[in-house]
């Protein structure tokens, strides 16, 4: 039988707000039984929301107010002193109470991390959480970490991200024994700095499935599930990634519209250069988990729309359902002191 969950979600975070996280929490609601929502945000938002819903799901669709909004500009620490009753920090609440399993915001990505660590503390063994967040490859998706939160890492703090991205990795693609790689600047043992290299000596006896070094041209290639840097590094390649991925379409659209012919080759091709954005279609990879935390936290792109959204809200079902930080937690206790004290 499939687990129940219960999933809260900020209808007030990102560039849409409601325009987005409403109809995505319908549309999931139509699709999936087992999932109940909470959305948090202002009066006003939340009766349009009700009007919306045409009340239709009856206690699978709760409303929850919040007087405050966490605007994408407010420092974290401000966001943290001030804004107690904000959207983004009662999601966060109703995650701590266990009154949902799971929450869900598109909102300002350095404020979600300050207070989901204030409010629901770290996982006993880690330092730091993470971000963590599929990216596409040859064979599917891999699993990168992490992504920001983390600028200056130690050796052990590489170790606890691939221990809590392999729990992750396991999960959303349901397999055993995710792979793990290092990202560095070569494949060699001397390659490296002196962080990179200890903690790649912290993997090999960590009973991980460590596949070693691997950079950054691999990330692509599926060789790893689980790809482990620290955030400076992690946060550069995905916008680099991003960066690629649009700069490949801008040129795609001059190429096809520079003639007549030009566009009538790009109408035969159509069908292939659909299914090519589809495959790199950023909303099929949003949500990005706050690993490490006593629950499940996931942040959505601010630019989220429905479908991106939905992608988010599935990922944290999937997360709630498997139990991730109770996994990492376990995972944790599994490893030798004195290879994940930092």
């Amino acid at each position: 039988m499939t687990r129940k969950v219960t999933i809260a979600l900020d209808v007030m975070g990102g560039d849409h707000g409601p325009a987005a996280v409403v109809p995505a929490a319908l549309a999931t609601l139509e699709r999936d039984e087992s999932v109940s929502f909470m959305l948090v945000g202002l009066r006003e938002i939340l009766e349009q929301a009700r009007r919306d819903s045409k009340d239709s799901y009856g206690s699978r669709l709760k409303y929850v107010v919040a007087t405050e909004v966490v605007g994408m500009d407010d420092l974290p620490a401000d966001a943290l002193r001030h804004k107690k009753n904000s959207s983004l920090r009662v999601i966060i609440e109703q995650v701590k109470t266990r009154a949902a399993d799971a929450c869900v915001s598109s909102g300002n990505t350095g404020a979600l991390m300050a207070t989901a660590r204030y409010v629901l503390k770290t996982l006993p063994g880690i330092d730091r959480p993470a971000i963590i967040s599929a990216v596409p490859t040859l064979k599917g998706r891999s699993f990168m970490l992490d992504l920001g939160a983390n600028v200056g890492c130690t050796a052990e703090h590489l170790l606890q991200f691939a221990l809590m991205g392999s729990v992750v990795a396991e999960d959303i693609l349901d397999i055993k024994r995710a792979s793990v790689g290092l990202l560095n600047i070569g494949q060699e043992a001397i390659k490296g700095n002196d962080v990179v290299r200890e903690a790649g000596e912290l993997l090999s006896r960590s009973g991980l499935n460590y596949v070693g070094f691997i950079e950054g041209d691999a990330v692509f290639s599926g060789k790893a599930n689980v790809v482990v840097s620290d955030g400076f590094v992690g946060n550069v390649a995905l916008k680099t990634m991003e960066g690629v991925a649009s700069l490949i379409a801008s040129y795609l659209r001059q190429e096809f519209s520079k003639s007549g012919l030009r566009k009538l080759q790009g109408l035969a091709a159509s069908p292939a250069l659909n299914a090519l954005r589809h495959r790199l279609d950023a909303r099929r990879y949003n949500g990005a988990s706050l690993v490490g935390l006593n629950g499940v936290v996931i942040k959505s792109h601010g630019g989220a729309d429905k479908l991106a959204f939905e992608t988010a809200i599935n990922t944290a079902i999937v997360e709630a359902r498997k139990g991730v930080p109770v996994q990492i937690g376990k995972l944790i206790e599994d490893q030798p002191p004195e290879c994940i004290r930092a």
